[in-house]
């Protein structure tokens, strides 16, 4: 039968208002048995709501008005979706009510239950669909990408930056660091191990092993502010969508939540029990973090204050990213990927060495998985010479193609629904267990061809 576990975890808070810290006490944990309760662990932590947490989200534009008001800024925002609703109306030709399937879509889009099938869709890439930036001198760890996919920032573990144009497929800016560097409140001195991106591209979030987080304006690349809260390096970073909360994820086995508009810290969830190497965020108040050798994963209720508990992997939890609010897919050294619902605390499907090597030289860790959001496209990376490509069911993964990479992919991303983008190195992001002399240290463009009628 179904169990839920409850437990009360300390969160420390820092309010936005001053400085006082708030923390909740450690309290006893009980087993209850019922019919309507999930099959996963969730632990709760008593603490008050704050009023931020009870206010509406205010969609982000980009042509406000500082001198309009709250209705001329409805009435605006109404016409504006109006106008595409009706242009979108009258590009379609075959009598299809293209304004109710749309709002279906919005509507399943934000409840996180979306699932487009485009898996089928798209054919083995050709080498004339794959295009290749050089610019990095060593390996390239982490990668993000715009909403609207005309550029893509990448880090490497030469401590620097570098900010692409995607259809030009040249380096637009780089900023530079390491430890030569005279300021060391505003570059990094160690390896960049992850980037982030905000949905309206104001901000870039960068995390080091030097325990920084450096916040960046994407237009100028210019520093904007640094936040020094992490005890050791911050390895991963993810931004709610059209928000501007950050989480992030450290060797500290901490995950801390904070707030760009105010440039503040907001609080640190605990729980894992070794380094949070990952984490990932959509619309919904929440993320969902892998925790390496504790073997678990974790979503983080923030209203809530609670954390729902995965179990699955036989080895150290490397990578996780969502598909939609419902549904994960995470990557783990013992080389297995997995299918996570998130009503289930056992995988929904399992697949075992899917990276294996012919020659059984060495183990193929899982580096990096990647979704097409909302959609049944996922990819995988390892260092077996191959990205590939499944399609997601409900309760499946199935291969679909592959394609050759050289070298270890240490990120993945999808881009305007039709591209994958790679950070490729010679090396494993978190360390030199292996080096791929032969490979070269770059970013793959692949352009995901459509299949011919």
């Amino acid at each position: 039968m179904p169990y839920l576990f409850y437990s009360k975890m300390v969160l420390i808070k820092k309010r936005k208002r001053g400085n006082n810290i708030k923390t909740g006490n450690a309290g006893h944990a009980k087993k209850k048995k019922n019919s309507e309760e999930t099959d996963s662990d969730e632990i709760s932590s008593e603490s008050e709501l704050e009023d931020n947490d009870l206010k509406p989200e205010l969609p982000i534009t980009d042509s406000e008005d500082e001198n309009e008001t709250a209705q001329e800024k409805k009435m605006r925002l109404t016409k504006k979706y109006l106008d595409e609703l009706r242009t979108l109306q009258e590009q379609r030709e075959d009598g299809v009510d293209a304004v109710g399937t749309k709002l279906e879509e919005e509507v399943l889009d934000k409840a996180g239950r979306l699932q487009r099938k485009v898996a089928d869709k798209f054919a083995t890439p050709t080498s004339d669909d794959i295009s290749v930036l050089k610019g990095h001198r060593l390996t390239v760890t982490c990668m993000a990408v715009s909403q609207n996919g005309d550029m893509v920032f990448t880090g490497s573990k030469d401590c620097s930056i570098i900010k692409w144009g995607l259809s030009t497929k040249k380096k637009l800016a780089t900023i530079q660091g390491g430890k030569k560097l005279k300021s060391t409140s505003k570059h990094h001195t160690g390896h960049v191990l992850c980037l982030a991106l905000t949905s309206d591209g104001t901000y870039l979030a960068s995390g080091s092993i030097d325990k920084l987080i450096l916040i960046w304006s994407p237009e100028t690349c210019s520093h904007i502010h640094t936040f020094a809260g992490h005890r050791d390096g911050v390895l991963g970073l993810a931004f709610r969508t059209n928000s501007h909360q950050l989480f992030s994820s450290s060797q500290d086995r901490t995950v801390k939540v904070w707030d760009l508009d105010t440039m503040g810290y907001v609080e640190t969830l605990y729980g894992h029990q070794d380094s949070v190497t990952a984490c990932d965020s959509l619309i919904r108040e929440r993320c969902v973090t892998a925790g390496g050798r504790d073997g678990t994963i974790r979503v983080w209720k923030i209203v809530e204050e609670s954390q729902l508990v995965y179990h699955g992997h036989t080895g150290s939890v490397d990578c996780v990213k969502f598909i939609n609010e419902e549904h994960m897919i995470s990557g783990s050294d013992d080389g297995s990927i997995c299918l996570w619902g998130s009503m289930k605390k056992r995988p929904l499907f399992t697949i075992k060495n899917a990276h294996n090597l012919a020659d059984s030289s060495r183990q193929t860790w899982i580096t990096a998985v990647c979704s097409m959001r909302n959609s049944d496209l996922v990819a995988t990376g390892s260092s077996d010479g191959y990205i590939r490509l499944w399609k997601c069911g409900d309760r499946s993964l199935s291969p679909l193609f592959t394609v050759p990479v050289l070298g270890f992919v240490n990120d993945l991303n999808f881009v305007n629904n039709d591209t994958l983008i790679a950070a490729v190195g010679q090396e494993h992001k978190l360390g030199r267990w292996w080096k791929l002399k032969e490979s070269k240290n770059v970013v793959m463009v692949i352009k995901l061809p459509a299949v011919k009628t």
